[in-house]
C-alpha cells in the first residue's frame, strides 16, 4: 500500500517537472499532477487539469481524485509584464485564491499532513533594490506587498485550525526545462545561443555589469521538499534552497559557448525581451531544419525574456549582488548541492536530447 500520495500543482512549471520525475521515482509515494496541460515528466496515478480561479471547479475535481497525503505548491498567476505584476495587489489576490480553492478543494476527500509552498528572493525585496547578502530567513518581513504574505497567513492560520503543517522554500532563480514559462533563464538562454550560432555570430553576453548571484535547481528544490515532508522539524519553517555556490554570469559564459560550439563574443547589449521576438522566423526555420518539435519561440520561452533582461542585468551598469544564504537549511540536516555551471549545462543538453534544442 502507498504509505505517501503527493499533489503536485503546477507540475508543468519548473519545479513542478522536477518534483513529478523526483517523486515518481521515489518508493514510497505515489504522484498526483495538477496542472493546465498534462506533465512531460513522470509516471502520476492521476492527472487533474483545472482552472484554480474556480473554486466550484476546484472542489468538483477534487472529488474525482484519489485523496494525497502531502502538497508541493508550485502554481503561480504572473501578469504579462513580470516587473509590474509583482508591485500588483490584484496579482496577490489571485494567487491567495488559487492556493485556498486547492488547500480547500484537497480537505474534503484527504487525510492531509503537510503543505510545502514556495517564495523566492522577492520575499527580501530583491525585485526592489539592494538586498544585504546574504539573505536569511531569520530577518522580519519587509512591508511591501507580495502575494508571499497572504498565502503565508492563510497557511499558517488554516493549518493550525485542520491540524496539519506546512514549510516554506524559498529559492532563488531556478534551473530546469519547463515549456513557456515565464522565468525560465535556460530556454531564453538555449534559444538565444541557438539562434546567434544559426546567423553565423559568436555568444555575446547581452546584459550589464557584472554582479554576484546564485541559482537553484528545481532538482534540488524537489529533494528539499521531501526533506520538509519527512521532518517534522520542518514544520512552520521557512528555508532559503540555492544550489550552494555563487556565481557570475559573465564569467561562466565561455562555458555556454563552448556547449554550442561558439566563440565567445565582445559583449552586445540587447534587450531580449524586445530583440529575440524579430527572429521567430528564424527560429520556425531552425525547427524545420533540425527536425525539432514543432514548437514556436514563445511555446518554448514564453515570457522568460524578461527573466533573461533581469538576470543579466541588461541596461545596468552596477547591478545588485543578489545571494541567499542556504546555512539554515544546512543546519537543519539537508546536505544536497549542485554546480550551477554543470546544472545549467545539464538542462541545456536535456533540452537538446528532447529535441526542443538543436545539437
Amino acid at each position: 500500500m502507498t504509505e505517501n500520495r503527493i499533489l503536485i500543482v503546477g507540475a508543468t512549471g519548473l519545479v513542478g517537472a522536477a518534483a513529478s520525475e523526483y517523486f515518481s521515482n521515489l518508493p514510497g509515494w505515489e504522484v498526483v499532477t495538477l496542472s493546465r496541460r498534462p506533465p512531460r515528466h513522470g509516471r502520476p496515478v492521476h492527472h487533474i487539469s483545472v482552472d484554480l480561479t474556480d473554486e466550484g471547479d476546484c472542489r468538483a475535481a477534487f472529488r474525482q481524485a484519489p485523496p494525497v497525503t502531502h502538497i508541493l505548491y508550485a502554481a503561480l498567476y504572473e501578469e504579462e509584464d513580470l516587473a509590474t505584476g509583482w508591485r500588483s495587489n490584484t496579482q496577490a489576490g489571485i494567487n491567495l485564491k488559487m492556493l485556498r480553492n486547492v488547500v480547500e478543494g484537497v480537505e474534503e476527500a484527504a487525510d492531509l499532513r503537510h503543505l510545502t509552498v514556495l517564495q523566492g528572493g522577492k520575499a527580501y525585496g530583491s525585485h526592489l533594490g539592494r538586498v544585504p547578502v546574504p539573505a536569511k530567513e531569520r530577518w522580519p518581513r519587509m512591508s511591501h506587498d507580495i502575494f508571499y504574505w497572504q498565502q503565508e497567513d492563510y497557511l499558517r492560520q488554516h493549518s493550525a485550525e485542520k491540524g496539519w503543517s506546512f514549510s516554506i522554500l524559498r529559492p532563488q532563480l531556478i534551473l530546469g526545462d519547463a515549456l513557456g514559462s515565464p522565468m525560465n533563464i535556460c530556454a531564453a538562454l538555449g534559444v538565444y545561443a541557438s539562434v546567434m550560432r544559426d546567423l553565423g555570430r559568436p555568444l555575446c553576453f547581452p546584459g550589464g555589469g557584472n554582479y554576484v548571484t546564485a541559482c537553484a535547481d528545481s532538482r534540488l528544490i524537489a529533494h528539499a521538499a521531501e526533506f520538509c515532508f519527512t521532518h517534522p522539524d520542518a514544520a512552520g519553517e521557512t528555508f532559503n534552497v540555492v544550489n550552494g555556490d555563487a556565481t557570475v554570469w559573465r564569467d561562466i559564459w565561455p562555458a555556454f559557448a563552448a556547449h554550442f560550439r561558439m566563440e565567445v563574443g565582445a559583449d552586445v547589449q540587447m534587450k531580449l525581451s524586445d530583440e529575440m521576438p524579430k527572429f521567430s522566423g528564424r527560429w520556425e526555420e531552425i525547427v524545420r531544419r533540425e527536425g525539432l518539435q514543432a514548437l514556436s519561440m514563445q511555446q518554448v520561452v514564453g515570457a522568460s525574456w524578461q527573466t533573461a533582461d533581469l538576470t543579466w542585468g541588461y541596461g545596468k551598469d552596477r547591478p545588485f549582488d543578489r545571494l541567499m544564504s542556504p546555512i539554515k537549511l544546512r543546519q537543519a540536516g539537508f546536505e544536497d548541492c549542485l554546480d550551477t555551471e554543470d546544472a545549467i549545462l545539464h538542462w541545456l543538453s536535456r533540452f537538446q536530447e528532447q529535441g526542443i534544442l538543436p545539437r
